[in-house]
């Protein structure tokens, strides 16, 4: 009897030590099943920046990069150095690297129909920045940037009221254009001689490419400073400079400067860098629009909604100020760029 109860009380210990056993290798298992399980990988963006050609565009990138750092996105950049044939190879390799969504600012505004298709077919959303292209609409999720036309409207708006005393019978126009057929520099040309159209008085005498340039804008100021002995065009006095961004109207007044031109006419620019504020301050410029180059935030959370495979509004422009001659700057904060 005593030999049975020791049986008894052996079988009923290997029994538990069994299930202990087996308990222990399940949970094993089922830890190594979690551990196998790969953790979601963070977003993706392929991003093709034209250059770093002013501190505006280095400050867009900027901002690109800081609101991916804070939503951990990760981005694979490339500088295509001011040629659409590089942004072209970039936006070609994004696809075969299999991003999750490929943004971009198209140097011009065409020539992107067949890469774009390919994105298309890969399944990656495109979003474009900054510039606006001319293709067909469906083969790109959205465009978040400026409004170029307001832009060129604003320009326009503070020289009707700037001239709208003087009583001069003529007022001669230099325009500074930015790149040839970008599509902001044929916006911010558009909106201008919407507005000064209405009055007969203002009139453009001379349009010139300066590429959106510093070293174009003085280049063309010294050419024009050379040949005219002053600043005149084929003997007509220029009375107002109409810059489509502010590196251009840097360069001209660095050539001012070289030139010993004290005199200046009424000088209208876009972008708001920190460089052309001062120079506002100072009396040297007259207007200057702001182009808004902190688009991160806002991108990034159109990057988060394209990757989830819904659709983000067709164009989402930017707020933007103007800020004029005419402005209280004892409480103007620092632009940052």
């Amino acid at each position: 009897m005593k030999r049975i109860k020791i049986f008894f009380i052996v079988l009923c210990s290997f029994v538990v030590l069994a299930a202990l056993i087996s308990i222990l290798l399940t949970y094993k298992n089922l830890s190594a099943g979690i551990e196998e399980i790969p953790e979601k990988e963070n977003l993706i963006v392929g991003f093709s920046q034209i250059g770093t050609e002013s501190s505006w565009r280095i400050r867009n990138s900027e901002s690109i990069f800081e609101a991916a750092a804070e939503k951990n996105i990760k981005i694979l950049f490339d500088d295509a150095k001011q040629k659409q044939s590089n942004q072209l190879k970039a936006i070609r390799s994004f696809i075969v690297y299999q991003v999750d969504v490929i943004v971009f600012v198209p140097i011009v505004s065409d020539g992107w129909d067949n890469v774009l298709q390919e994105a298309k077919e890969a399944g990656i959303p495109v979003i474009v920045i900054d510039r606006q292209i001319d293709v067909d609409s469906s083969l790109y999720a959205g465009f978040l940037g400026e409004n170029g036309y307001e832009e060129g409207r604003a320009a326009g708006k503070f020289l009707l009221q700037k001239v709208e005393n003087m009583t001069n019978q003529k007022i001669n126009i230099l325009e500074l254009s930015g790149t040839e057929n970008s599509s902001i520099a044929i916006e911010r040309a558009g909106g201008f001689r919407e507005m000064i159209q209405k009055d007969s008085r203002l009139n453009i005498i001379h349009s010139e490419d300066g590429d959106f340039l510093r070293s174009r804008g003085k280049e063309i100021m010294d050419r024009i400073l050379g040949m005219n002995n002053g600043l005149f065009l084929d003997g007509e006095p220029i009375d107002v400079i109409f810059s489509h961004n502010d590196p251009m109207t840097l360069g001209l007044l660095e050539s001012f400067e070289k030139n010993n031109i004290s005199d200046y006419p009424i000088i209208i620019s876009i972008d708001a860098e920190q460089e052309c504020i001062d120079a506002l301050v100072n009396g040297k410029i007259n207007c200057v629009v702001e182009c808004n180059p902190n688009l991160g935030p806002v991108l990034m959370d159109l990057v988060e909604v394209v990757a989830a495979k819904k659709e983000i509004p067709r164009v989402t422009y930017m707020e933007e100020k103007v800020f004029t001659e005419n402005d209280d700057f004892s409480s103007y904060i620092p632009r940052g760029y």
